[in-house]
């Protein structure tokens, strides 16, 4: 224990004296949770629309109005010209393009087809899809809206009986669909696993380029110990960030903790023990520190694509949702939404904890293998 206790202090020295890495430790992160939980949305803030409405009645007129009603749609050109609207779409100061034909209200009023068209800009695939659906959302409101008048003012018993289904939505976990609630859960494990593995995985490879792994070599301390005081330092370090993000995202962004946050500590002390473990082998495996921040940063950026941090893993193709079952921070970003959004206990994650601590294991096994007591 005297021997961890002192490779503890060495290590903890090393980082406080280096008034760089400080920042980095504890600044960054936190500014990064509050950049990115902003900027990496999928939410439609915005979309400018073209109008060509050829019907100019008082339904045509009242369908525009109720697309600009919203916080969502934005009348940026109007006009009688086709391509002068698939201009600005092509110019891409318009997201979309409403056309109207003749006689669209007269058809309604007959009980025949009336159609529009919705031309939409679909190079970025998810916001084509969010316009599309709230688009459709407001059209459905229309046209129950008139089928209610036309049932009401008609004479024919056929009108009168149609039928009409309300659909009234319940959301749970998210009742306000806030897509910041969703993200920010996924990017603290993003940022834990960041210093995590970097940090871990330039430890060794610095202890080299600064000539003091010789010392450490002679001296009588285990393997096991020299990995211990290798991991313990940034793991605590790791579990303070940790909890910083948490209280952010509570106090910050009011997110409402529904699972035990004991449960969520756990969980990521174990977590944070596979990453590092990953981190120490590539840290025995690399010469230089520049060789491990590249391992490192492309593993990071490999699992995080893959994690169901932005896309959800169910929409990914068989062979990559195989791929996800050795993906660690996919792991752990559905265990934080699960038990903070949903409340999820041990009995709904039990089957993931058991499979990180066999990553763990594995990874720490290895490491400490690779780990020679001589120079590379």
């Amino acid at each position: 224990m005297n021997i961890i206790r002192v490779l503890l202090r060495k290590e903890f020295l090393q980082v406080f004296r280096n008034k760089a890495m400080l920042p980095i430790l504890f600044v960054m992160p936190i500014i990064q949770l509050l950049v990115l939980s902003f900027a990496a949305t999928y939410e439609l803030k915005e979309v400018d629309f073209a109008l060509i409405d050829r019907d100019n009645s008082n339904l045509s007129r009242e369908l525009t109005a109720k697309f600009q009603s919203t916080d969502y749609f934005k009348l940026e050109l109007e006009t009688y010209d086709q391509k002068a609207a698939m201009g600005a779409m092509d110019a891409g100061k318009v997201n979309m393009v409403i056309k109207i034909p003749r006689d669209f209200e007269m058809n309604l009023k007959k009980g025949a087809q009336a159609e529009i068209q919705l031309l939409i800009d679909a190079v970025d695939g998810s916001t084509a899809g969010l316009i599309q659906s709230y688009s459709a959302s407001i059209l459905n409101d229309l046209n129950l809206e008139k089928l209610t008048e036309l049932r009401v003012l008609s004479n024919s018993p056929e009108v009168r009986e149609a039928k009409t289904i309300n659909i009234i939505p319940q959301n749970w976990y998210n009742p306000d669909l806030d897509y910041i609630t969703y993200m920010v859960p996924g990017i603290l494990v993003v940022l834990v696993s960041m210093i995590g593995l970097f940090l871990s995985g330039m430890n060794i490879v610095r202890e080299q380029e600064i000539g003091t792994i010789e010392q450490l070599n002679v001296t009588p301390i285990g393997k096991s110990q020299f990995m211990i005081g290798k991991l313990l330092p940034f793991w605590i370090i790791g579990m303070v960030d940790l909890l910083i993000g948490l209280a952010l995202a509570r106090y910050g962004f009011n997110i409402s903790f529904l699972g035990s946050l004991t449960l969520i500590l756990v969980v990521a002390g174990i977590y944070l023990v596979v990453i590092q473990s990953l981190g120490l082998l590539i840290s025995t495996v690399t010469h230089t520190q520049q060789q491990a921040m590249f391992i490192a940063w492309f593993i990071m950026v490999v699992f995080i694509l893959m994690g169901g941090l932005f896309t959800p893993i169910e929409s990914m193709p068989g062979w990559a949702q195989d791929l996800t079952l050795a993906n660690p921070v996919a792991y752990f970003i559905k265990m934080m939404r699960m038990v903070l959004l949903k409340g999820a206990g041990w009995a709904e994650i039990q089957a993931m904890v058991y499979g990180l601590i066999g990553m763990g294991a594995g990874l720490l096994i290895i490491s400490t293998k690779r780990y020679r007591k001589t120079n590379h």
